[in-house]
């Protein structure tokens, strides 16, 4: 069975101001996303899901799905704030989202084989889908030996400001041990650093960091609905705590019940984190499509 590609796509229309102005920034106006699913075909996934906001089903489907028609299977979940385990209330001012576990929990009925979990908006790389596809196909019947991408923090900077990372530590098997986020990681005089309380410390070029990109066996969806429960019956009548994945693999792994192997890519990440980012995004996408790494048109 083909891993499953899980895209978190729910924050898209309130980020976009409308799915009909997602960001062209391909040669034949190819979106990010555009770039994650053709790297997830090649690299053997055989299904995509993704989650959005259900006010924006129509559009999605018009704009995203068509695209990929008789391309690969899609299928579509949604995330909205009511959608919580029964039992279970919530304070009736909040209007922000539940954060990524929440959103990954949508898929609980849909997804029945090892799955990644990415970033609508991130651009992971030819080499990192297939470094996480190998990965899931070779776990396929196993339980609770989860992954993540690890990229080299130098391949995740941006050259027009600082940016924030899950930074992670390992053990000398490569599992994760903790993820602990870091702001302001920028590069002065050839060293990576990042500042907290005017303090610059440095960090090894290599050291792996989070871009959001998993692996996971179906049982997550079992630890994760527990887990939102608990975290309602803690956080429910607060308007601004999110449910995020790296607090239940944390948690998951502190308990024993899962590993989780930080995958080594040589995938350079890209993003838009600022407008001047914008520019230079599109012309690295035109230098890996002359050097033949991706075709002139995806679909």
């Amino acid at each position: 069975m083909k891993p499953t590609l899980f895209i978190l796509a729910a924050g898209m229309g309130s980020r976009y101001g409308g799915l009909k102005q997602i960001d062209g920034l391909g040669p034949n106006g190819e979106t990010i996303m555009d770039y994650s699913v053709f790297d997830a075909m090649r690299a053997g996934f055989g299904k995509v899901v993704f989650v959005i906001r259900k006010d924006f089903e129509e559009d999605f489907k018009k704009v995203v799905l068509s695209k990929y028609a008789d391309k690969v299977p899609c299928e579509i979940c949604f995330q909205s704030i009511d959608k919580v385990p029964a039992g279970h209330s919530f304070n009736p001012e909040r209007t922000k989202p539940w954060g990524t576990n929440h959103a990954v929990l949508m898929a609980k009925d849909i997804i029945k084989e090892p799955f990644a979990v990415i970033n609508a908006d991130d651009f992971y790389g030819k080499e990192s889908f297939q470094v996480l596809a190998d990965y899931l196909k070779s776990i396929e019947g196993t339980t609770g030996k989860w992954c993540m991408i690890g990229y080299r923090v130098q391949n995740t900077l941006s050259e027009n400001g600082t940016v924030s990372r899950g930074v992670c530590s390992t053990d000398k098997d490569g599992f994760l041990t903790d993820v602990i986020e870091r702001t302001k990681i920028e590069e002065k005089a050839g060293k990576i650093v990042y500042t907290e309380d005017n303090i610059d410390t440095e960090i090894a070029l290599n050291t792996p960091v989070s871009m959001n990109m998993w692996g996971f066996t179906p049982e997550y969806f079992t630890y994760a609905e527990e887990a939102f429960k608990a975290f309602l019956d803690e956080y429910g009548q607060e308007l601004k705590k999110e449910f995020y994945i790296p607090t239940l693999v944390n948690d998951m792994i502190a308990a024993g019940k899962a590993t989780c192997q930080v995958l080594d890519t040589p995938s350079k990440w890209f993003g838009v984190t600022y407008a001047e980012d914008r520019p230079q995004f599109i012309l690295k996408i035109n230098e890996l499509v002359k050097k033949g790494v991706y075709p002139n048109k995806l679909f």
